[in-house]
């Protein structure tokens, strides 16, 4: 269970947990495949591009590709999945109006402005995101919610990623944060769970893909549940 009363500081993950992800993904991809006159099936794609995403995700994660190959090897790995045929000028277009057009969809998770509401009433909340500087700011701000964070720490302004310890501990820094009186909540028992607990934080996984059931802390299925924990 969670110790409401140790905590102070709360530290959330964006993309997943707060910020829809799926949602402003698809909705930037069906305004792609409008700009570029794509006939096929937007559907279709999502169906091929998420998993993929997520694969080369956690393999940028781990430093095995670079920012570059993510943005054309998720985009490859899917044309070639659909049998569609591609030429490098298209992932480019792709990749371009993607990064352009994705943080201006403003798509939250239910409940994610009422939630922020109330516990900003009694914690000083976070950010610690994966995500890119720039793009990451950008989602906050048009999604309305960037008043409530006083630390966003990126992994590109770092230049660590999670799950590298480094990270929650510069944002546990920034914050003038004690590990005993933070917690941390996100989407990913990996990237955002894990490392915490071995650093004496709490943590909450949101689990909003249905990723393997686990007793290593607590899970909820709706951002709401911790208006009820906290």
């Amino acid at each position: 269970m969670i110790d409401k009363h140790r905590i102070k500081h709360i530290f959330f993950d964006l993309d997943h947990t707060l910020w829809d992800f799926e949602k402003n993904s698809a909705a930037t991809f069906q305004f792609i495949f409008k700009e570029l006159k794509v006939d096929f099936s937007l559907e279709t794609f999502l169906e091929f591009y998420n998993p993929i995403n997520h694969y080369y995700w956690k393999q940028y994660r781990e430093n095995k590709i670079t920012e570059i190959e993510l943005r054309f090897l998720r985009l490859e790995k899917t044309f070639n999945k659909m049998n569609v045929s591609f030429t490098h000028e298209l992932i480019d277009q792709f990749s371009e109006l993607y990064i352009q057009e994705l943080s201006k969809n403003t798509m939250l998770f239910k409940d994610t402005v009422t939630v922020l509401e109330y516990l900003n009433l009694k914690y000083t909340l976070h950010i610690i995101t994966n995500g890119f500087e720039n793009v990451q700011q950008k989602k906050l701000k048009n999604s309305g919610i960037d008043h409530f964070f006083e630390v966003v720490l990126t992994a590109e302004k770092i230049g660590i990623k999670k799950p590298k310890p480094e990270i929650f501990l510069s944002a546990l820094k920034s914050a003038n944060a004690q590990p005993e009186h933070a917690l941390m909540i996100g989407d990913s028992l990996e990237a955002d769970i894990q490392t915490p607990l071995k650093l004496g934080l709490q943590a909450i996984h949101f689990n909003s893909h249905n990723e393997q059931h686990h007793e290593e802390c607590l899970i909820i299925d709706k951002l709401m549940d911790l208006t009820n924990l906290l």
